[in-house]
């Protein structure tokens, strides 16, 4: 329009804006900068199409920015930006690493205990709550990670797990169902990947072991054992504690469980492990559990949150009690009770 529309200049003669100007007048005329009617005062058509102009500028580079901004807001957007700088941290990784699905309780644990002995990891976990927390921690060097679905083969791939400095992968969710399809997804990618996996059910641990899962991890088996270990051989435990605890932290002290009679309230996946444990040292066991059908021959059919049932059980000759249930709060108040009617117990305690 301005290289069409004629003006006059300081003569009076006509002129017209050749097209290296008019680009160099709407270009800082768009940006609202504005350096004056260069180089001679417009005439009124040449202000009428200036000021056309200036609307559709204005109006197209707000738009533009306004776009922008709402693109960077979005969840998606931002999301695959996440995806990106992870997978780019993932591939730049030098040293051998693990890979961790699910960074709970025990993945933290074990993230940290593999810090300190330098090995790196790599972390994955549906709760971006949770992979927020170990963005804060304070580690000596950097720990992808990425709030994803461990089921995605995309995002096993995304963390590295077909990365040659990748050693191993740790399935570790609350899942079971999970942990088992993250254990096969990484055979299938890798058949010669060593794959550790969590299993608290006897059907979990024997599929898993069908297709030749390298380690399976079953918590309530172990904690059984390491119970039944402190009852038999207190100095054994602990010098097995002292190997396998983490550097640099103070040594634990022993554990001594006391032998007589002992009462398990609850008789799920931990209790059935405490029982087989306890009862193969030859401890003599008393069973409380709610559930009929699921009680042991013997077993006295109540809850243990309750005086008369611990009674019941003999709980003011017991040596011990062990707290087994599925619900935390049940599980504190069996402990509280039974401390009321024997202070001298020796207290095991689960926490879900």
């Amino acid at each position: 329009g301005l290289v069409l529309i004629p003006g006059l200049d300081d003569k009076g003669n006509l002129w017209y804006f050749d097209f290296f100007h008019a680009f160099y007048f709407v270009s800082f005329m768009g940006s609202t900068i504005g350096f004056g009617e260069i180089p001679y005062p417009f005439s009124g058509g040449q202000r009428l199409w200036t000021t056309i102009s200036l609307y559709i500028c204005v109006i197209s580079w707000l738009y533009a920015i306004g776009s922008i901004l709402a693109i960077v807001q979005d969840p998606a957007f931002r999301r695959v930006v996440q995806e990106q700088r992870f997978t780019r941290r993932v591939r730049r990784l030098t040293s051998p690493f693990y890979l961790v699905c699910g960074y709970g309780e025990t993945g933290s644990l074990l993230v940290s205990a593999l810090h300190r002995r330098n090995i790196q990891s790599v972390v994955i976990d549906i709760d971006s709550e949770r992979i927020n927390r170990l963005e804060l921690e304070d580690f000596d060097f950097d720990i992808p990670c990425l709030s994803c679905d461990a089921r995605e083969v995309k995002h096993l791939q995304e963390a590295g797990i077909e990365h040659p400095c990748c050693i191993g992968v740790i399935a570790l969710t609350d899942n079971e169902d999970v942990n088992v399809k993250i254990a096969i997804t990484s055979k299938l990618l890798r058949p010669q990947l060593k794959v550790i996996c969590r299993a608290e059910n006897r059907s979990t641990a024997a599929n898993l072991a069908s297709f030749n899962t390298d380690h399976i991890i079953d918590p309530f088996t172990i904690f059984a054992d390491h119970l039944a270990m402190a009852l038999r051989a207190p100095s054994v435990h602990l010098l097995y504690k002292w190997l396998i605890s983490v550097p640099n932290l103070p040594l634990p002290t022993a554990i001594r469980p006391p032998r007589g009679a002992w009462v398990v309230c609850g008789f799920g996946r931990f209790g059935r492990a405490v029982h087989r444990y306890l009862g193969f040292e030859g401890i003599d066991l008393k069973v409380i559990e709610p559930d009929i059908d699921q009680a042991p021959d013997g077993a006295i059919i109540g809850r243990g949150t309750e005086a008369v049932t611990l009674r019941e059980a003999g709980i003011e000759k017991a040596v011990g009690i062990v707290a087994g249930t599925d619900i935390d709060i049940n599980n504190l108040s069996i402990v509280m009770t039974a401390r009321e009617q024997n202070p001298d117990l020796f207290l095991v305690a689960r926490q879900n």
